[in-house]
């Protein structure tokens, strides 16, 4: 009964965009209501499935009744219930402060569920054509989304994803027809099969494994095809920023490692070890690069964008080096930095708000005028640090012991430095809010003045709930960590002994 359910975790918010249309035409107050309710269902579908995969198995559903390898196959394993999941509760979160923010419009509550859609089915399609289809969807809402502010700045930025999502997307489809013409199928657990039979050094498999990784390292915002990101998080609406550093990158790294693991498997890295340490380099370039760029930045959003880069480096890395403790490392980082990021962007969202300020200096004397909103921000910079027992630290800890126990210790040490990078910006940024005089803006915005009327006097309880939210979410999961390795090994340890 559940795998017949599971096609709704794509369709379900495919009709609730339907809805939203329908709905604007009657009444301009229905389209909020009609997203919020739609993902209220999605996170109770996407959980109570989820807690399937994770007690019973993996749920599989052969769309239209055709069965795998010749049918569209979707599949919910421990990993992919844990993403759908995620990206289900981020998106209802972060629909409130977009509520709240009051976008206005039909087509922003349509786009928003487009995007979710496109994020749902990649987490779970067990397709790699279908995985291409559902990229685009969330490609062509993102694009929307990013422009929705309405000035010339956002419209540049959307170009500029868009140019840099069109050519990944077409790289990943000429993986995607390498694979084909080399196997005749599709299907991800298929293609598992017959990409070995064909052989691994295979130039049609090697170049299908180029062109992927190349697709989806764009869109995961890996340096250097980074350079569309810092524009479209720093240029977008604020809920749209806090939404797209959240969960759009995320998806495409978790597409990374589903097609790594489930596609390619183990057994390509060990027949084709270049492309291991190609991986690693690559990953490890982005560690350091996106963490030397966010120091330097001035603009808080930036600096949030290039730490971005980092991080996303990070996940690959855990990914590429392969041992259990490293892809479970790399998992991980990536639920922990989901929630640390998309809440860091709804405080610079309301800080902005409130203030008008936008960088670092003009943070100064932030958390004496707004505490809640400055300490529960300086907790989830912390918990981006990796200071126990937040997320940031478990995720960092798997991966680093996963890197010394292969033996890669050039790779531990680079981590322990990119550490040390994302402290140094992190604290200058909460000596700002916690040490330094307030500047005139943070001044201005509570003791009237200069701050203007059309500017709010204290943080909107929305946008303030979810802050302390994902500040505490960040040490909870960095608590449950144990019990999610628990949790995961029956599908980590399947994935990794394939």
């Amino acid at each position: 009964m559940t795998d017949t359910l599971v096609p709704l975790l794509v369709a379900g918010p495919l009709l609730g965009a339907l809805l939203t249309v329908a709905a604007g035409l009657l009444d301009d107050r229905a389209p909020p209501v009609v997203a919020v309710l739609t993902l209220v269902g999605q996170v109770g579908l996407a959980g109570w499935m989820g807690s399937r995969a994770l007690l019973d198995g993996p749920l599989s559903n052969g769309v239209g009744g055709f069965v795998a390898p010749y049918g569209i196959e979707l599949v919910v394993d421990g990993v992919s219930a844990v993403i759908v999941s995620l990206v289900a509760l981020v998106s209802l979160g972060v629909l409130f402060y977009a509520v709240d923010d009051d976008p206005g419009g039909t087509a922003f509550y349509t786009e928003y569920l487009l995007l979710v859609a496109g994020l749902s089915g990649m987490s779970v399609t067990g397709d790699v054509f279908n995985l291409y289809v559902f990229l685009e969807i969330s490609g062509l809402a993102t694009y929307a989304l990013v422009a929705s502010a309405g000035t010339g700045r956002s419209a540049v930025a959307a170009l500029k994803y868009l140019l840099f999502g069109t050519v990944a997307a077409s790289l990943y489809l000429l993986g995607v027809g390498y694979a084909l013409v080399a196997t005749g199928t599709l299907n991800m657990a298929d293609l598992s099969v017959k990409l070995a039979q064909v052989g691994y050094d295979s130039p049609l498999v090697l170049a299908s494994f180029g062109f992927i990784v190349v697709g989806l390292a764009t869109k995961a915002a890996l340096f250097p095809l980074h350079t569309w990101q810092p524009d479209a998080y720093n240029d977008a609406p604020d809920s749209v920023s806090a939404f797209i550093s959240a969960l759009v990158s995320t998806v495409a790294a978790y597409a990374l490692f589903r097609l790594l693991y489930t596609v390619y498997t183990p057994a390509f890295f060990e027949a084709v070890p270049v492309a291991r340490d190609a991986l690693v380099v690559f990953a490890t370039l982005s560690i350091v690069v996106g963490s030397v760029l966010a120091v330097v930045q001035s603009e808080v959003k930036r600096m949030l964008a290039y730490s971005s880069v980092s991080q996303y480096g990070l996940v690959v890395v855990g990914l590429a080096i392969g041992t259990p403790a490293a892809v479970f490392g790399a998992v991980v980082h990536l639920v922990g930095h989901a929630v640390m990021k998309g809440g860091l962007f709804v405080a610079a969202g309301t800080v902005d708000d409130l203030t008008g300020a936008r960088t670092v200096d003009e943070y100064a004397g932030l958390a004496d005028r707004f505490p809640v909103l400055g300490g529960a921000s300086a907790l989830l910079m912390l918990a981006m640090v990796g200071v126990p027992p937040a997320v940031g630290f478990a995720g960092k800890w798997y991966i680093a012991l996963g890197a010394v126990r292969a033996g890669t210790w050039p790779v531990a040490v680079i981590i322990f430095g990119s550490t040390l990078l994302t402290l140094a910006y992190f604290t200058l940024l909460i000596e700002r809010m916690f040490v330094a005089p307030a500047s005139p803006s943070v001044r201005a915005a509570t003791d009237g003045g200069e701050r203007g009327l059309d500017r709010p006097d204290r943080p909107s309880r929305v946008a303030l709930t979810l802050i302390v939210v994902a500040a505490v979410a960040a040490i909870a999961l960095g608590l449950a960590v144990t019990n999610l390795q628990v949790a995961l090994e029956p599908t980590l340890d399947t994935l990794l002994a394939t």
